[in-house]
């Protein structure tokens, strides 16, 4: 099988549901955002697995299932017929929870900075941001629903990442950067 089929050339593509889209379309954007974000996510996976700090096991396993969490989510925004279940917002929930019991509370904001690790959560915390207004964008301009589950894991999974840049900071005695006004 030939990965190109030349039916792309002149800036239209197929979507899941059938039919051809323009690729400057709303909706090819907000998959496509969902796409760059699980790509951040591997490199983030790429850089706690090279460095392995002894704690790298558990972080990899849940950024594995962020990323399949992902496809779904792109999936779902193609046209494919399933959804984000609240049971994947939970499992955020309780990692998010997890992590943030043992960090100091935030009374600062922070600023993007550390190792490449926690720099890269940043990444994939603002990238997860855009998805979510990339998502809603969609979902106004063709009058539609949000699809089901997806904004919450996706604003949720944002939450997650800055929770994880501040843990993995912590763990690797990384002082945070804080604003200054």
């Amino acid at each position: 099988m030939k990965i190109y089929t030349k039916t792309g050339d002149k800036g239209d593509t197929s979507l899941a549901v059938g039919g051809r889209v323009r690729k400057s379309n709303k909706r090819l954007e907000a998959y496509g955002t969902a796409d760059e974000l699980n790509s951040y996510v591997g490199w983030l996976r790429a850089k706690i697995v090279a460095k392995s700090p002894i704690w790298h096991i558990v972080v990899d396993e849940q950024l594995a299932w962020v990323q399949n969490r992902l496809f779904d989510v792109g999936a779902i925004l193609a046209g494919a017929n399933m959804e984000v279940t609240e049971d994947a917002v939970c499992q955020l929930e309780k990692w998010i929870d997890k992590m943030q019991a043992e960090l100091p509370e935030l009374r600062e904001f922070i600023l993007p900075y550390g190792d490449e690790m926690v720099s890269v959560c940043h990444v994939c915390r603002t990238v997860a941001r855009r998805l979510e207004r990339n998502i809603v964008d969609w979902c106004d301009t063709e009058e539609r629903a949000l699809p089901d589950g997806v904004i919450r894991y996706v604003n949720r999974l944002s939450d997650y990442c800055f929770v994880l840049a501040r843990w993995i900071g912590k763990e690797e005695k990384i002082v945070p950067n804080f604003w200054k006004k």
